[in-house]
């Protein structure tokens, strides 16, 4: 497994794991973004708006990696592209399960003022690249609710297949929720 702390550069973004000191500035977006992520995602832990959580958190996150757990990763805008401290966006490949499945999860979220940009879908790509050739998976499940269409487009365009539906998938903004379930294959695995 790589060492953290890890950077992904793209055209138009660094995807990268940000140290505890950078707590706030993960805590900004969470605030700025609330209403906008909080629909799609399950409910926030006790403290989550806290920058003593996100000290907490990120710390930890750098021990997921090294421990082949999850690699979770932030998107920060280049400075070319306008406001270089902010976090724009999250992207996490977590629950990695090695043996016969070789496989991770993935999930995504990105700030309401960056959408329609095609940010999240280069972020994505370059996530995509880094979990192939190092993480070595051979596969990635990224599971969404049906009525999040936007989620469903951006993971066809990026090649990933409807395996199914699942009733009740996942406890969200406060009910059971069904989820459409995808995946994509290592081509060169």
């Amino acid at each position: 497994m790589p060492t953290p702390p890890v950077e992904i550069p793209t055209r138009r973004l660094v995807l990268c794991q940000p140290d505890e000191d950078e707590a706030h500035l993960v805590l900004d977006y969470y605030r700025r973004n609330q209403g906008h992520l909080e629909p799609w995602e399950p409910a926030r832990p006790q403290g989550f708006y806290t920058e003593s959580f996100w000290r907490e958190r990120l710390k930890r996150n750098h021990g997921d990696l090294a421990n082949d757990r999850a690699a979770r990763f932030f998107l920060r805008l280049k400075d070319d592209e306008g406001e270089p401290d902010d976090v724009v966006g999250s992207c996490n490949l977590t629950e990695i399960v090695r043996g016969p499945f070789q496989c991770a999860t993935l999930g995504f979220g990105l700030c309401q003022r960056q959408e329609g940009k095609g940010l999240m879908h280069e972020a994505l790509e370059a996530a995509i690249a880094w979990a192939w050739e190092t993480l070595a998976v051979h596969r990635i499940q990224a599971n969404h609710q049906p009525q999040n269409e936007r989620s469903g487009r951006l993971l066809a365009r990026l090649g990933f297949v409807v395996e199914g539906r699942a009733k009740d998938y996942l406890h969200i903004d406060g009910r059971w929720r069904d989820h459409v379930l995808t995946s994509k294959t290592n081509p060169s695995w």
